[in-house]
């Protein structure tokens, strides 16, 4: 063997070790899934379920029912200065995924739960219309006050708008993720991962430590302590606060999400359902009003 063919032997052996040190690296690194987009069709359905006639009539009760609670004399009803009006683009509301906290290969961070549009009543306050895919068509779900869904998703895309933005409900954090980073687009969300956000491995070891004992089928969800949060949930449970006396027992929209079985537990505080407001606005049982958080 020559002196040439020894040190090129030498190098490539070198060289491979070097990218054999590499490649779990490499690995680790590899692009986060992105999760599954609504298609465009579906998108135009849910819309054409927010902006019905009878999701509008809805919304005017709502609202009425909500300034009441405020103590404020409600808008005269039938005039056209107190309808309410769908505003902006319907867009995808994601949630962190538990396949993502599960550690599962490619499992995206978040998963597409439902479809969310913004109403406007005539004095300005605004509410979150949830539209999901049920039997077969686009229906709506929820009525939530404020509009963090629409106002989220507009900042994030503000700043990437090929990231996508995701909801930690646990703690009501909302996220942009774009390649590894998970940045905080709120105060909760700076609390969990810092003002400058970290990367995605290391928020899964977050998410892992904080909920890997808590998914469906744990200890944790046979004690029934997962919040009501899912299908075939009752009220009360949850790890919040209980309700005031004289107020009806919280409950989580079972029906609000458009995937449905595999769920992560949420506290009574991030999202509550009075079940009085139902009846007081005549809404189906599959339909939740949901109260936000204050102080947001």
């Amino acid at each position: 063997m020559t002196e040439r063919t020894a040190v090129r032997a030498v190098t490539t052996g070198a060289l491979a070790t070097v990218l054999l040190g590499l490649a779990p690296h490499a690995a680790l690194a590899a692009p986060v899934p992105a999760p599954q987009a609504p298609a465009r069709d579906g998108v135009a359905a849910a819309r054409a379920a927010a902006t019905d006639p009878a999701t509008l009539d809805t919304l005017a009760r709502f609202f009425a029912a909500e300034r009441k609670r405020g103590g404020a004399a409600a808008a005269a009803p039938g005039t056209a200065s107190a309808a309410p009006r769908i505003e902006g683009g319907t867009v995808p509301v994601y949630a962190l995924s538990p396949d993502f906290v599960r550690g599962r290969v490619a499992a995206p961070v978040a998963r597409l739960e439902f479809l969310a549009s913004k109403a406007v009543a005539a004095d300005g306050r605004t509410a979150s219309v949830w539209t999901a895919h049920r039997g077969g068509s686009w229906k709506v779900v929820n009525i939530a006050s404020g509009d963090d869904e629409t106002r989220y998703a507009a900042a994030g895309a503000a700043r990437d708008a090929s990231g996508t933005v995701f909801h930690e409900p646990q703690i009501d954090a909302w996220y942009l993720q774009r390649g590894d980073r998970i940045e905080p687009l709120d105060a909760d969300a700076r609390k969990a991962v810092g003002a400058h956000g970290t990367t995605v491995d290391a928020y899964r070891k977050r998410v892992a430590k904080a909920y890997g004992d808590k998914l469906p089928g744990s200890a944790y969800d046979k004690r029934g302590e997962a919040g009501g949060y899912g299908p075939g949930t009752g009220t009360g449970g949850g790890t919040g606060p209980a309700p005031a006396a004289g107020e009806p027992a919280a409950r989580q929209p079972a029906e609000a999400s458009a995937v449905t079985g595999d769920r992560l537990p949420v506290t009574a505080a991030t999202t509550v359902a009075a079940a009085a407001a139902l009846l007081a606005l005549g809404l189906s049982a599959t339909t939740a009003l949901r109260r936000r958080r204050s102080g947001r």
